[in-house]
């Protein structure tokens, strides 16, 4: 059974999704603070937080940053409806994934789905995954670059993984949400664009001076083989 962190100042918005999430057979806990919550969510007793942008004492940008400090566990961000800011402040910080506030249950727990669909192994024996000095085990979900372990998000693994998957082929974005976020891709959405960038980082760049991820202008991204 997966054990949930809400962190949400919003008791009753939080209490309906903890007794939803509680009828599709999670464990739930709900925090209302955020230094609290933080101080939760690195005791290792939970498989995903759910966090709230705006928190009383802190901002939920500053809990998550605090998380992702010690922590790779996934994030799923409360933003504002159409506010870009917090949704690409999260992202940009290491959030795995975003739902506009207000949302309904059953899209929380879609969100909540894709995401420990992805951050879970699916195969005992899966095989490792190389594309030169990038090795990918999909099952301990660890990447290895230059012979150093890399310190991705359950996100950024999940898109490094689609991409090596099909290193040296242009994989447009659409494929990429479906495979990595569990999502099609919405209109506007830059999710992508903004963990591919976190990404790059990480990598570094060719000799050359070119990063080993390539923008396809208008196709999607290549992985350079």
């Amino acid at each position: 059974m997966p054990h949930i962190l809400i962190i949400d100042d919003d008791e009753v918005l939080a209490g309906l999704f903890e007794d939803y999430l509680r009828e599709e057979k999670y464990d739930v806990t709900t925090i209302f603070n955020g230094s609290a919550g933080l101080e939760a969510a690195l005791t290792n007793n939970y498989d995903l937080v759910v966090l709230d942008v705006m928190l009383p004492d802190m901002t939920g940008i500053a809990v998550l940053t605090g998380i992702r400090s010690k922590s790779q566990i996934p994030v799923l961000m409360f933003t504002a409806r159409g506010d870009d800011v917090d949704r690409i402040l999260g992202l940009e910080n290491g959030a795995d994934d975003y739902v506009p506030k207000p949302c309904t249950p059953r899209e929380l727990i879609a969100r909540i789905r894709a995401i420990l669909r992805r951050s879970q192994a699916e195969s005992r024996h899966e095989k490792k995954l190389q594309c030169g000095p990038l090795q990918i085990w999909p099952q301990q979900r660890k990447a290895i670059w230059h012979e150093a372990q890399l310190s991705l998000t359950s996100t950024e693994f999940s898109l490094l993984e689609v991409l090596t998957r099909h290193a040296g082929q242009v994989v447009d974005k659409n494929t990429l949400s479906e495979q990595a976020l569990g999502r099609p891709l919405a209109k506007f959405d830059r999710s992508i664009d903004v963990h591919m960038s976190s990404i790059r980082q990480k990598l570094g760049v060719q000799q050359d001076g070119h990063g080993y991820i390539q923008t396809i202008r208008g196709k999607g991204y290549l992985l350079v083989k």
